[in-house]
């Protein structure tokens, strides 16, 4: 059975859509957006993920049918509430996580904090979009930047659908949660923590935010099984285009990461 990911993405209060996984696939893979959406972002996935994967994706509160909800703009307060939401979702089968830019931001936080308190660990994380260094990072500036300025920046990266940009009413419900999304990633604090599980990135050639071509090795001493880099055309958003090359990739990693663990 396959539970879709298109359709109404959320109601108040709920973090993840499905709000419930698959009871008959093997793992749970928990999927984590970009700044300013939530889990609209991966609408397509479960149409390319294998019947045995049931993929769950998170809408922070501030955006979509959570709009209604106060957006966090403190990044140890998100991951506190993310955190327990979290917790709270997981059962006790093998499980993953996936975030793109501020999405990978997170996973790795939580990852990083599972295993401070003792908890299990992804089998896999999947980083796409970003790197602990070498990559863009939002300041004042940045979050304060006029709304026309800053719309002129996500057409730039192509955040968003098209249709937005000159739809006053839709940029009313963006914006404010893009800028809430700015001053949580601008408080983080970089503690080079070690990734506690198999790590693989993903990157677009042509990505604005990548300031250093070498960026993505700087996985290479936070991973204990680093599972390698891919890129793909396009720039910030590629995974829009590339989501069935992506997917393909990341399930491999990730079966085989689960016969690994079985076997031991």
């Amino acid at each position: 059975m396959t539970i879709s990911l298109a359709g109404k993405v959320a109601t108040p209060g709920q973090w993840f859509h499905p709000a419930e996984p698959d009871p008959e696939a093997r793992i749970r893979l928990l999927l984590f957006p970009h700044a300013g959406s939530g889990a609209i972002i991966y609408r397509d996935w479960s149409d390319l993920l294998p019947d045995d994967i049931s993929a769950q994706a998170v809408t922070l509160p501030g955006r979509q049918e959570r709009r209604e909800e106060v957006a966090y703009t403190a990044w140890n307060s998100l991951v506190e509430g993310l955190y327990e939401a979290v917790l709270n979702e997981l059962d006790d089968r093998p499980f993953a996580f996936f975030g793109h830019c501020l999405g990978a931001q997170l996973s790795y936080q939580l990852a990083v904090q599972m295993e401070r308190d003792g908890l299990p660990v992804p089998l896999v994380v999947g980083m796409s979009g970003w790197a602990p260094k070498g990559f863009f990072n939002p300041t004042e500036e940045h979050i304060n930047m006029p709304q026309e300025e800053l719309v002129v920046w996500i057409k730039r990266l192509g955040s968003f659908p098209a249709e937005i940009y000159d739809n006053p009413e839709m940029l009313a419900m963006v914006v404010p949660a893009l800028r809430a999304d700015l001053s949580v990633a601008a408080q983080r604090v970089d503690e080079g923590a070690t990734v506690p599980c198999p790590l693989v990135s993903y990157g677009g050639r042509n990505d604005p935010l990548q300031e250093e071509d070498d960026a993505f090795e700087s996985w290479l001493p936070r991973s204990p099984q680093h599972l390698g880099h891919r890129e793909y055309s396009g720039g910030h958003f590629f995974i829009d285009r590339h989501a069935d090359a992506v997917t393909q990739d990341f399930c491999g990693h990730l079966y085989r990461q689960l016969d690994a663990l079985q076997r031991n």
